[in-house]
């Protein structure tokens, strides 16, 4: 049976058309299922009892909800998500005094083959579909609001999966998060997170999302990238660029660079210089994020000093810089770590 989700409100206003129900009874069907995100079609409260049965002998809800939850020391909160096909994805909530994010996946496992990322080892089974995407967000608010009693502030596309390789089901969502007749949320207050998809980024610049953009890049050098991240030889650098240029051009957001630094990999005078030559062709700033090993022995070893180099470089050049410490860590909630080890 269909899910009633993957109905647009017009094919919803064709569809009480043509069983000769008034059209505005999709207004309020859509209010419950992408405002309220309601799971049932019995709790819509404001139609018959007979136009409720009459809907459910139609259309099912299939709803991605928590299977379990596991709470860090520090707060953060990971969701084993389970599908309705018995697939599970991870979402996380990660809380500071000022704001709560939720870092949301869009596939089944991952397309792309990053060496130093644990979603990376597992099978790409499928892509979310946008109702999936929504309901992490729609979880973690409401997590949000009885745990640390405040809304949901900040979403950002980095848990499993690629997001650009997502594009129509994760800019569908986007759209679902922060229309008015949606959740409601800020545009601004979204992160989309790619490994770099010169065509995708360009596609989203044209979508008027007002969302922000971050680039996983650990290095501006194409040798050691295309080592860590095998698939990006498909995409270099320049192209990456070139993107980057676009996107800043039509959205006037800054660029985000996330950046790991790993003890002889990336933690040397050329390296730095790289990044800062790469920066400085498109407006950006730079996260260095603390690593989280996964097993992998070559990049196990963070480089502390060479981090704080990079910092006063970066800043010396003018390159807004700010080191971002994991969350999450004793839970596998930490980015990179994202591998469902809570359904084995």
């Amino acid at each position: 049976m269909r899910d009633i989700r993957a109905l647009s409100l017009d094919e919803l206003k064709d569809f009480f058309a043509e069983i000769g129900e008034k059209p505005f009874r999709a207004k309020q069907v859509y209010d419950w299922l992408w405002s309220k995100n309601l799971h049932s079609i019995d709790e819509m409260t404001n139609l018959s009892k007979d136009l409720r049965d009459k809907l459910s002998q139609y259309f099912t809800i299939k709803p991605a909800a928590a299977d379990f939850t596991q709470k860090s020391t520090d707060g953060t909160m990971k969701n084993a998500v389970k599908l309705h096909d018995g697939l599970t994805v991870e979402s996380v909530l990660i809380p500071t005094e000022t704001r709560t994010t939720a870092c949301v996946s869009s596939q089944v496992g991952c397309s792309l083959n990053c060496e130093f990322c644990a979603t990376a080892k597992l099978k790409r089974m499928r892509n979310l579909e946008v109702a999936e995407i929504v309901d992490q967000v729609a979880l973690i608010d409401r997590q949000s609001k009885e745990y640390f009693d405040r809304p949901l502030s900040n979403i950002v596309f980095m848990g499993m999966g690629e997001p650009m390789m997502n594009y129509k089901n994760v800019v569908e969502a986007i759209r679902k998060i922060t229309k008015p007749e949606g959740l409601g949320m800020s545009p601004r207050r979204i992160t989309v997170s790619t490994s770099g998809i010169p065509k995708m980024i360009k596609m989203l610049a044209d979508e008027d999302l007002k969302v922000k953009l971050a680039l996983s890049l650990h290095s501006a050098i194409e040798e050691t990238r295309n080592e860590i991240m095998p698939f990006s030889e498909k995409f270099p650098l320049h192209e990456i660029m070139d993107s980057l240029k676009y996107w800043y051009q039509k959205t006037g957001n800054v660029v985000t660079f996330e950046y790991c630094v790993w003890g002889g990999i990336n933690d040397n005078d050329e390296h730095i210089k790289a990044l800062i030559k790469y920066c400085r062709q498109v407006p950006s700033k730079v996260n260095l994020i603390q690593y989280n090993p996964i097993g992998e022995g070559k990049f196990d070893h963070r480089s502390i000093e060479s981090e704080e180099k990079y910092v006063r470089e970066l800043t010396k050049a003018g390159i807004t810089v700010m080191v971002r410490r994991s969350r999450g860590a004793d839970i596998d909630a930490a980015c990179g770590q994202l591998a469902n080890k809570t359904s084995d």
